[in-house]
C-alpha cells in the first residue's frame, strides 16, 4: 500500500491500545489533532472507518480489527530486526524494557538497576510494575522485551528462565511469635490478608492454606505487601509474604515472623522473553545478574531454581 509508514501503525496501534485519543497521543508523544490527522489518513487509504468516534472512547470497526492484528506483526518484525541488530553489535546498549511483578518490585529493582547499570553503561533501562498477566500480554505484544515474574507462566512461545526459589514466611501480630506455627488447616480458621484478586502470589498463599475465593469470611484484601503487614501490625489478621519481602515490610511494624516446616510454601522467580527474542544471549547475561541480586536480597539461590536451564515452556505445560 503506497504511503503506508511505521509511524502510522504505531499511531494506530496505541490508539486502540488506549481507546482515547487523548491518551494515545500522550503515549505517541505527540499532539491529538496531529494523532487524529494520522487515523484520518490511513482510513483514507483504506476508504472505510478503522475506529468508531464516541465521547469518551473509541472502538475498533471490523476493518481496523484486522488491520490492528496485521499491524502488531508487523512492528513486532520490526522490533525484533532492531534487536538482530543490536544483539550484532556485542554488549548490550539501547532502550531494555523491563516488567516486573509488584511482589517482587520493591526487593530486586533497587539491586538490578545498579548492577545493570554498572555492566551495561550504555543501557537505556524502561522499567513497569504490574500483574503478571498484564505483563506476559505487553510482552506477547512487544511493548516489553522482558518480564520478571513467578514461574511457570505456561505459555506458548515464550523462553522462562529460572532465577531462585524462596520460600513464603507467616507474619502475624507480635504477642503471637510464642505460639506454634499454625498448620496450613489451622490458617484456614484464621483471619487471613491476602492481595487482591489478579496477583500470582495470592494465588499460591490460598493454594498453600488449601483456600478457595469461596470462603471469603475469613479473606481480606490488601493492595500491596506493604498494606498487609501494616493490617497484621493493627491486629486484624495474619498474612503470608515472600522471602525477599521480610526485611523491607518489617522493620518499622511491630510484628512477628515464623517460618513453616518442611514442606515449605515457595515459588520460583524466573524471566521471560519472546523465544524470537534475537537478543537471548544477552538476556541470559541479564537472567545471572538478576539472580546475583536475588541472592544478596536473601531469597534462596540453591538447586531449587539456579541450575535450571532457560528452555520455553513444556509443550505439556501449554
Amino acid at each position: 500500500m503506497i504511503g503506508l509508514t511505521l509511524k502510522q501503525l504505531r499511531y494506530f496501534e496505541a490508539l486502540a491500545r488506549c481507546q482515547h485519543f487523548g491518551r494515545a497521543a500522550e503515549a505517541c508523544s505527540i499532539s491529538q489533532p496531529a494523532l487524529s490527522l494520522q487515523i484520518k489518513e490511513l482510513e483514507g487509504m483504506f476508504g472505510a472507518p478503522l475506529v468508531e468516534r464516541g465521547a469518551r472512547q473509541v472502538r475498533l470497526t471490523p476493518v481496523g480489527e484486522g488491520l490492528l492484528q496485521k499491524a502488531r506483526q508487523i512492528l513486532l518484525a520490526v522490533e525484533e530486526l532492531d534487536d538482530l541488530v543490536r544483539a550484532s553489535k556485542g554488549p548490550l546498549a539501547g532502550r531494555l524494557r523491563l516488567g516486573i511483578i509488584p511482589t517482587a518490585a520493591p526487593y530486586l529493582l533497587p539491586g538490578i538497576i545498579s548492577a545493570l547499570s554498572q555492566r551495561f553503561p550504555d543501557l537505556d533501562l524502561k522499567l513497569r510494575e504490574a500483574i503478571t498477566g498484564s505483563l506476559i500480554h505487553d510482552l506477547l505484544e512487544g511493548r516489553l522485551d522482558l518480564a520478571v515474574v513467578a514461574l511457570p507462566v505456561s505459555e506458548p512461545g515464550l523462553t522462562e528462565f529460572a532465577l531462585f526459589d524462596e520460600d513464603f514466611v507467616l507474619v502475624r501480630p507480635a504477642e503471637d511469635a510464642a505460639k506454634p506455627v499454625p498448620s496450613p488447616k489451622m490458617l484456614q480458621t484464621m483471619r487471613l490478608l491476602l492481595l487482591e484478586e489478579g496477583h500470582c502470589f495470592r494465588d499460591q498463599a490460598l493454594s498453600f492454606c488449601d483456600m478457595t475465593e469461596s470462603e471469603p469470611r475469613q479473606i481480606m484484601e490488601g493492595s500491596s505487601l506493604s498494606t498487609l503487614v501494616q493490617m497484621v501490625g493493627a491486629g486484624m489478621g495474619v498474612t503470608l509474604i515472600p522471602e525477599m519481602a521480610v526485611t523491607l515490610e518489617t522493620r518499622s511494624t511491630d510484628v512477628s515472623v515464623c517460618r513453616f516446616p518442611a514442606p515449605r510454601p515457595s515459588r520460583t522467580i524466573g524471566m521471560v522473553w519472546r523465544a524470537t527474542n534475537p537478543l537471548s544471549d544477552q538476556l541470559m547475561q541479564i537472567g545471572s545478574i538478576v539472580r546475583a541480586v536475588g541472592n544478596r536480597t536473601g531469597a534462596d539461590t540453591g538447586s531449587g531454581g539456579a541450575d535450571k536451564a532457560a528452555t520455553p515452556a513444556p509443550d505439556h505445560q501449554r
